[in-house]
């Protein structure tokens, strides 16, 4: 009994790759898709870090309007926001707290909320964001978010 080696198409016609022709007309078309949905992409992350600051801003609010309910006025400058977790030397005996669920975050470009009390105008304290830049002043993702 005889076996037939050759049987078929040959070897070389079913072992057909891509030319590096069709690969490079393939890499040009992602790399194009990517320069236009890119910067699309990354100008929505920087608006949903500036809507997170504002969220994160009207938490701390309503947190501090809760501590002024039991204490009868805000957190000092020297204990700051820290006063929302943390029960105070002074005056502790009316505090409920702590009046958020964990420590106090960070703003979403990773540095920490200003806070002072009394605050400028007529506000009973300020509560600032300096956005991207960490900076006061600034535009874009680099402006201040504040209450």
């Amino acid at each position: 009994m005889k076996m037939q080696l050759n049987s078929g198409p040959s070897r070389r016609a079913t072992l057909r790759g891509f030319t590096l022709l069709e690969l490079l007309v393939v890499i040009v078309i992602i790399g194009m898709l990517a320069a236009y949905v890119g910067p699309k992409y990354f100008a929505q992350l920087g608006k949903s870090e500036t809507t997170i600051a504002k969220a994160q801003i009207e938490g701390f609010a309503k947190a501090l309007d809760a501590y002024r309910l039991d204490m009868g006025r805000y957190p000092s400058n020297e204990q700051g926001l820290a006063a929302l977790v943390t029960k105070p030397n002074e005056g502790g005996e009316r505090w409920n707290g702590p009046y958020l669920s964990k420590a106090v975050p960070k703003d979403p470009w990773g540095h920490p909320y200003v806070y002072h009390s009394p605050g400028t105008g007529d506000a009973a304290y300020d509560l600032i964001s300096y956005g991207k830049d960490g900076q006061p002043g600034g535009t874009g993702e680099d402006a201040d978010i504040s209450n």
